[in-house]
């Protein structure tokens, strides 16, 4: 099987409890799942639900108590801490609710930040910065500081942070939640871009605004995948994508 044929995430089986005896927790209680690559989906659920977990799990933060994650064709279980740590850095692309930018520090440098983690010169590290926030329309903001930018901009730095090293997978946990509703359309319209790009995407959202744009919707009860349903003919979108200027 070549890259392209496998798929990014490979869920086998995957538990995951907390505790033992009469106090066990089961967060995760065997969850099967396949994202193949360039597909877009929503996980969902209540709080308890297992989705947060899930998350966790899938983006090499945490490792399951039983069951096997391959994660672009690799078993994540069978990795050091040190491997997982480089595993995140490259394969996986995070996008929170709170944007986590460092302050004081201008949007191209927290964008070179997991590049220069990952050991790239100084040069390209810049150039693939500031390709990367061209990418999501913030070209003429790229020596502001996360305090002179809008949350909707904050959020579009956070992305271009995220897809700087091309990663197999970009893995948004709320992306919106501390957005205005002019700000989440601008997001939204940035993930419908990327995904018609070709960019394998999923996001935790407890909001169906949010998961109508994905291509694909994981509904969790309980610890395990309750539905599991394909949009057909969803944001069909030409690739491009122009923030509206209020972003």
């Amino acid at each position: 099987m070549t890259r392209a044929d496998r798929p990014v995430i490979d869920l086998r089986g995957v538990v995951k409890t907390y505790g033992e005896g009469e106090t066990v927790v089961h967060a995760v209680a065997g969850v099967d799942l396949t994202v193949e690559r360039g597909d877009y989906v929503a996980i969902m659920g209540a709080s308890g639900s297992g989705k947060s977990t899930l998350m966790n799990i899938i983006g090499c933060l945490d490792v399951p108590t039983a069951g096997v994650y391959r994660l672009d064709g690799i078993d994540v279980r069978r990795l050091t801490d040190g491997q997982q740590s480089k595993i995140r850095n490259r394969k996986i692309g995070f996008i929170f609710q709170s944007f986590n930018l460092i302050a004081r520090t201008s949007a191209l440098r927290n964008v070179e930040l997991p590049l220069a983690y990952a050991g790239v010169g100084a040069r390209e590290r810049r150039e693939r910065a500031a390709a990367a926030l061209a990418r999501v329309g913030l070209s003429d903001r790229v020596g502001h500081n996360p305090s002179q930018l809008s949350g909707g901009q904050q959020q579009r730095v956070a992305v271009a942070r995220a897809i700087a090293t091309e990663p197999v997978l970009l893995l948004a946990d709320e992306p919106t939640g501390a957005l205005d509703s002019h700000s989440t359309d601008d997001v939204l319209r940035l993930f419908d871009s990327l995904s018609a790009n070709g960019r394998t995407i999923v996001v935790i959202t407890h909001e169906n605004e949010v998961a109508a744009h994905a291509k694909r919707v994981l509904r969790m009860r309980d610890g395990v995948v309750e539905h599991d349903d394909r949009q057909v003919g969803v944001h069909d979108l030409p690739p491009r994508y122009q923030p509206t200027a209020a972003a």
